[in-house]
């Protein structure tokens, strides 16, 4: 069983639903055999600067930041971490990128829970397991590949 908290802190009116977001939860842990806990906190464009500033040294917002848990080994409990969403940021990602909103939600959610998995991107190779990963789990959603520049029907 996954276990969801939903922190809202933006004004956007344009956000998925807990349903929605729980699903896309569930299915990329569905191959993770323990029971999770995850908070996925929806901010402004200020938050998101101020922690992407503080965490990783980078001036102005960015779309998502991932904040996995360390538990050490002889602690018992099931914290995977928190994902910081900008809603403003995936709504002009998913303008730009002529997407559906809740399709880049979707990836944006399953992307920042990969990284609380340790998965990442920084070498061409982790990249390529990282994003098959992604389109997998978005195909299992019914979405297509979103690193495939088409324009939504």
């Amino acid at each position: 069983m996954n276990w969801l908290e939903v922190q809202i802190e933006t004004d956007s009116l344009n956000l998925p639903t807990e349903a929605l977001l729980q699903l896309w939860v569930d299915t990329t842990l569905k191959d993770y055999n323990k029971d999770t806990e995850l908070v996925i906190r929806i901010v402004d464009l200020n938050e998101i600067a101020t922690l992407n500033a503080q965490y990783r040294q980078k001036n102005g917002p960015t779309n998502i930041l991932s904040f996995p848990f360390e538990i050490p080994d002889y602690v018992e409990m099931n914290l995977l971490g928190d994902l910081v969403i900008c809603a403003s940021i995936l709504e002009k990602e998913a303008i730009e990128q002529n997407k559906s909103l809740n399709d880049h939600w979707a990836h944006i959610v399953i992307h920042g829970i990969l990284h609380l998995l340790k998965f990442d991107h920084l070498i061409d190779e982790e990249a390529q397991i990282m994003e098959a990963k992604e389109i997998y789990l978005l195909s299992e959603l019914n979405i297509k590949n979103p690193y495939l520049q088409e324009s939504i029907a």
